[in-house]
Parts: structure tokens; sequence; C-alpha cells
């Protein structure tokens, strides 16, 4: 009974030294001026609203960072993770996830697709799709050209279209040719030193096929025989 009386004082006090010291960072804070709103020490994703110079911490929302940039601290800006330099600001709230989101707020890859991604807001996902022939990088965060985009998969990449070995296209121009797409009139692809990229003609043309092996350009369908 000692021992279980001993250890529900120890918790008390562990407790109790926690939920001060929580409260003296809460007051260890002093507003430099009546308002404006400061980065907290270390945490990227919480800051310091300062009004009638009393302080007030605030966090964003899952996946948004405060961002310090501005020199003067009169902006309130929460913005996505990779737009923020945190710099020693390292903590963050653990992550709160949704179907296709990571975290509540963000821009994210889609798991099966390379050329699909996510926006995330508060939890919600609009999926977006780059152009074809492009995938979704990670770390550029931007449509690149599949090729250029290491998680994409050899089949992802231009559709799994597989470019002429070299010397077997005649009409080509050295190691670049043009080959219309097996399945869409618009599309077609280019192939230049053995790595095939997607392309597609603007609308109201289709790709015509030219007289010469690995040849063809974008034309009007009247011109293009068969449509």
């Amino acid at each position: 009974m000692i021992f279980r009386r001993s250890s529900a004082a120890i918790l008390l006090s562990l407790f109790l030294s926690l939920c001060s010291g929580s409260a003296s960072a809460q007051e260890a804070f002093k507003c430099p001026h009546d308002y404006g709103f400061y980065p907290h020490h270390v945490s990227c994703d919480k800051y310091w609203k300062c009004e009638n110079n009393q302080a007030e911490l605030k966090t964003c929302g899952n996946g948004l960072a405060f961002d310090a940039s501005d020199s003067k601290f009169l902006t309130e800006n929460c913005d996505y993770l990779h737009n923020v330099d945190c710099g020693e600001r390292t903590q963050l709230e653990p992550a709160i996830s949704t179907p296709h989101c990571a975290r509540l707020y963000g821009i994210f890859a889609d798991d099966k697709h390379c050329d699909t991604f996510w926006n995330c807001w508060n939890g919600e996902a609009s999926r977006y799709q780059c152009s074809p022939g492009l995938a979704y990088d990670r770390d550029a965060r931007v449509c690149m050209w599949a090729d250029q985009v290491q998680e994409c998969k050899i089949e992802e990449v231009a559709n799994g279209f597989v470019c002429p070995a070299a010397g077997e296209v005649s009409g080509s121009a050295g190691s670049f040719s043009r080959h219309a797409h097996p399945d869409d009139c618009r599309k077609y692809y280019i192939c230049l030193e053995g790595i095939a990229r997607e392309y597609g003609c603007p609308i109201g043309t289709v790709f015509k096929i030219g007289d010469a092996d690995g040849s063809g350009a974008c034309s009007d369908p009247e011109d293009v025989p068969g449509w």
C-alpha cells in the first residue's frame, strides 16, 4: 500500500511538473510589441499572436507551417510545409491523415499512378493529373517528363511505348523520330536518343503520319486519310 501511494505521488508530482513547465513556457514569451505574429522557437507549425501586449500560442493547420519571412512580424500566414523555411524550428504536430492525404493540408503524390497527385485542404483531397507524357515529381513538386521521375514504372513512361532500336527507322533524322499513338489520333510519341515522350496535337487537329518512316506532324483532320 505504501508503494502504491508513493508511485501515485511520483506520478502526480511529474504531472504537475509538466503542467508547470508548459505554463511557464506560455508565460516565458514576452511580446516585443503590442501587436504582431512571432515564430515559436522550436515548432514550425506554431506561432505567437500578440495583441495589446498579450501573447497567445496558435497552431497552424495539420500540414501547414508558420511563415516567418515578414521582418516586421505583421503577417499571420500559415503555408504548405514545403513552402516554408523552418530553419531550426524542427518540431511539428503529429500527422493527421485521410485518404490520399498524409496530412490534412498539403500536396501529395498518388501511391499507384505517377502522373497523379492530390491537393489536400482540411483533409479533403482533390485529384489532379499531369498532361500526357508528364508525371508528378515528389521533390520538385511539379509535373516533369515521366522518364525523369524515378517513381514511374517502365509501363507508365509513354504508356509503355518502346522506341525503335537505332537504325530501324529509315526516315528519322539521326536519333529523332515521331510515331502515331495506337489509340488516340491527337497523340503521338517523339523518340529522342531512345527515350519515348508522349505529346498531343492542339485541339481540332490530329497527328498525320508522314511519308517517310518515323515522321509526321499535326494536321487538319480533313488532310488525314481515313479520318
